[in-house]
Formats: C-alpha cells, sequence, structure tokens
C-alpha cells in the first residue's frame, strides 16, 4: 500500500499528551482530525525522535521531531448504487444534500441497501481524499429515514473535521418544519406548567431537558431531568389550523442535536408530530374542527411531519458563512394545503 510521511515539529509550550499536540500542530492542509491521528499511532504509524510510540498520552516536549507515516486511503466496503440525489451544493470538501423522506442516511444490518451513503459513493465515482483512511463520505450529522431535508456531508478529512467541530460547538444553524397536533401558542398556560418549556418572545417556547433511551423501549429516547443528554429545542408558532386549535405549523430551531430530538421535545410539550408512528399518538380530532378534507389528509399522513428547512454553516476551507434552504416537499405542502382548507 502506498504511504506518504509527514514530519512535524513540536512547537513552543505543546499540549502534554502526543494526540493533542498533534491535533494542534499537525498543518490543516494534511487533513488528518484527531480520530484519524489517534488511530494512526496506535497502529504504530507515528515517531517520536526515531521512536514508534503507541500510546496518545505519550509525553511530549518542545522541539520533538514527530513522523507520522500515512497510508493511502482504503476503498469503503459499501457498495455504490445508482439513485437519483438532489443537491444544492458541491465542492472538493463538502457536498449539501435535499434527502428525500423514506431514504436511510446509513447503511445498518436492516438497511444494508438504498441509502443515502450508497447514492453518494456511485456520485462521487471513486473521487473521494478519504475519511478517516477509507473513500467515504463523512457523515457528520444525520436526519430519521422518514425526516426530509438537508444535510452537508464531508468529502475530505479536512471538512470532517472542521464541520463535526462546528456541530459538536452547536455552531450550526439548523431550522426546521413541522405540523402538530394543537397550537403550541405561549399564552396557553398548561405549556407554562410543563416541566423544562418555558416562553419567549415571538410566540416561541424554549424546551430543555435531557434525552436519554427509553428505560423499555430500546429504540425511543425520552426526556429525563437529572440523567442523560442536555438538549434544547425552541419551537416558534407560524400558522395555527382548526378550530379550537386544532394543528399548527411550527418553526424548530435546534440548539443541539440529539436523537430524535424535535419529535420527542414536541411530545413531551403536549403537540406530538402529525404522522408520527412513535411519538405523535393519533388523534381524535373534534367533528367540525377541521374540513373533512383536512380530517382525512391528518389521518393519512404516513410519516413524521417533519422537514430540515434551513441549514447554514461555516465552510471548513474557505471560512465563508454558507447557508442553505430547502422548500417544503410535496407530501407536507398538500397537508398544510389541506389544513387551510
Amino acid at each position: 500500500m502506498a504511504t506518504t510521511e509527514l514530519i512535524v515539529i513540536i512547537g513552543a509550550a505543546p499540549p502534554p499528551r502526543l494526540d493533542k499536540a498533534l491535533a494542534r500542530d499537525v498543518p490543516e492542509e494534511a487533513s488528518l482530525s484527531r480520530t484519524r491521528l489517534a488511530r494512526l499511532i496506535a497502529d504504530g504509524q507515528v515517531q517520536v525522535n526515531g521512536a514508534i510510540v503507541t500510546d496518545g498520552k505519550a509525553k511530549v516536549a518542545e522541539g520533538d521531531e514527530v513522523a507520522i507515516i500515512v497510508p493511502e486511503a482504503e476503498d469503503y466496503d459499501v457498495l455504490p448504487e445508482d439513485i437519483p440525489l438532489e443537491i444544492l451544493y458541491e465542492d472538493d470538501d463538502l457536498i449539501v444534500i435535499n434527502k428525500p423522506a423514506g431514504m436511510v442516511v446509513h447503511p445498518a444490518p436492516g438497511s444494508p441497501s438504498g441509502t443515502l451513503v450508497n447514492a453518494l459513493l456511485h456520485h462521487f465515482g471513486g473521487n473521494l481524499s478519504g475519511v478517516g483512511g477509507e473513500k467515504r463520505p463523512g457523515i457528520v450529522h444525520r436526519i430519521d429515514k422518514d425526516t426530509s431535508g438537508l444535510l452537508v456531508v464531508a468529502k475530505s478529512d479536512r471538512a470532517h473535521h472542521g464541520l463535526a467541530a462546528q456541530f459538536e460547538k452547536h455552531t450550526v444553524d439548523r431550522e426546521y418544519r413541522a405540523v402538530c397536533y394543537g397550537v403550541p401558542d405561549t399564552a396557553d398556560p398548561r405549556l407554562r406548567g410543563v416541566r423544562g418549556v418555558s416562553v419567549e418572545p415571538g410566540n416561541t417556547i424554549c424546551i430543555t431537558t435531557q434525552l436519554a433511551r427509553h428505560k423499555t423501549d430500546r429504540q425511543k429516547q425520552a426526556v429525563y431531568f437529572g440523567q442523560g443528554r442536555h438538549a434544547v429545542t425552541r419551537a416558534q408558532l407560524l400558522e395555527a389550523f382548526g378550530t379550537p386549535g386544532t394543528a399548527a405549523l411550527v418553526a424548530c430551531r435546534l440548539q443541539t442535536g440529539r436523537t430524535h430530538q424535535i419529535r420527542v421535545h414536541m411530545a413531551h410539550a403536549g403537540h406530538g408530530l402529525i404522522g408520527d408512528p412513535v411519538y405523535g399518538g393519533k388523534r381524535k380530532i373534534a367533528a367540525k374542527a377541521l374540513s373533512p378534507a383536512a380530517v382525512e389528509a391528518v389521518n393519512a399522513f404516513s410519516r413524521q411531519a417533519l422537514h430540515a428547512a434551513v441549514l447554514g454553516f461555516v465552510h471548513p476551507a474557505t471560512g465563508e458563512m454558507l447557508e442553505f434552504e430547502a422548500e417544503l416537499p410535496s407530501d407536507m405542502q398538500d397537508l398544510l394545503n389541506a389544513l387551510r382548507s
């Protein structure tokens, strides 16, 4: 296998650990993420002053010479598939996709093919610089199979590292459109009594909880207080339907990005998403609250009514701020049209 050698001289006042010192001092153009560096150290591909070091916690000092052997990226063990993609932006470092509902992002035991990764591998045609030592797309965030909308995917280690850091720091702008049962109005006294829910200007509710796996159903997430991962969602009422307050269109902005976060948080606030088979809960709609066509559209909607509509981030290579918008897919637009009738 072809390799390249990178020589790094540890700079002044380095972090005491080898892995952290390299994360600081390896040139950005080398496109080596922290994860990749840790793997190269463990694999014996790093020498400090001529001696192989396999412990990332090993001490280093200013002036130490570190040689890093970087193997050529290997082919990824997932088959390319010719699946159409809606591409909003692409360059050498990343690609932005408007994912349709029904498409899984990454292959898994229950979904070995037909995924976004399969489609991207075909689209790239092998033209990948490598992520984590493999010629594969870098998945830095995901949206559920039956949620539609925007995703950014890294094509290089440099982009993967830069985008992952932004998601970790919660600096990526992500806004969703959702259609829920009931109307999450800040004037509703019931909402003020829900633990973790506060009200903000602009008819916006802020839901702050911890999220973790459900105690009995491991496929679900659940709201907790005092355990789990910190999660914050802001939901702004955009439009109300029916009388009295039968359904609503809301804009959900993520401060954090946890599994099923919007779906779980909206259900916790008493406003589960229409069509959500896990958290939404089928609700009986009062007679004359909506038109017959609207009632039929709500009852027939077959996925969670959730769409990733806005995605904004700093390009990890150029420093340019990028923002993308994706219009509602036809099924959600048809649902809204029926509700407005």
